[in-house]
């Protein structure tokens, strides 16, 4: 039987942890980028699909590539930002799955229905990059998860071979004192689950 979490640990993943708009001037390093990835990259998906793909922007001039297509109000966040992660899914995924589930043939009925493998590949893709944030969490990184960007602008400008697709973007760093708005409210257990 598996020990549950602590209370810290608990609080660090979940009931303490905000959306960061404003971090500290401090790089994260390619060394925490790999261990972020060595980490998060075991989280599940269904058949082990993994279509999930992530595009770590720190450069300035991958900053520069990336701020057009964002809405004005997430603007100033990426550029303070110290990395902004394209968090974005493989359409042909299932290229990769002969060699990642090899329990049976998985690839058939994603490759010859390409919207069952849409469907997939964003829903799967979305898992990974919830387990992004909650590793980044777990490595002492805050993150600011969003929307708020031109899908077809990033796709265009970092995946022009239109085989990956963005599907949201996530500012990683060290979060800033008061770098986050006031929490918002949760709806009730009685709004949210019911039990069949």
């Amino acid at each position: 039987m598996k020990t549950p979490l602590d209370l810290a640990a608990l609080e660090l993943l979940f009931s303490s942890a905000r959306t960061y708009n404003h971090f500290e001037d401090k790089p994260v390093d390619d060394a925490t980028i790999q261990k972020l990835y060595e980490l998060f990259k075991w989280g599940p998906t269904a058949v082990n699909c993994l279509p999930g793909r992530f595009v770590f922007v720190r450069s300035p001039e991958a900053k520069k590539r990336l701020i057009p297509c964002l809405l004005p109000g997430n603007v100033a966040k990426v550029e303070k930002a110290p990395v902004t992660v394209i968090v974005a899914y493989d359409s042909l995924f299932y290229e990769f799955l002969p060699t990642l589930w090899t329990a049976y043939d998985a690839k058939t009925p994603y490759a010859s229905n390409p919207p069952f493998a849409a469907d997939a590949a964003f829903r799967n893709g979305s898992l990974q990059g919830a387990y992004l944030i909650l590793a980044a969490r777990a490595l002492g990184l805050d993150c600011g998860p969003m929307s708020g960007f031109d899908q077809a602008k990033v796709d265009q400008e970092f995946f022009p071979d239109g085989r990956w697709k963005s599907n949201f973007l996530c500012n990683l760093g060290y979060g800033a004192e008061g770098g986050f708005y006031p929490r918002g409210p949760r709806l009730e257990y009685k709004d949210a689950v019911k039990i069949a």
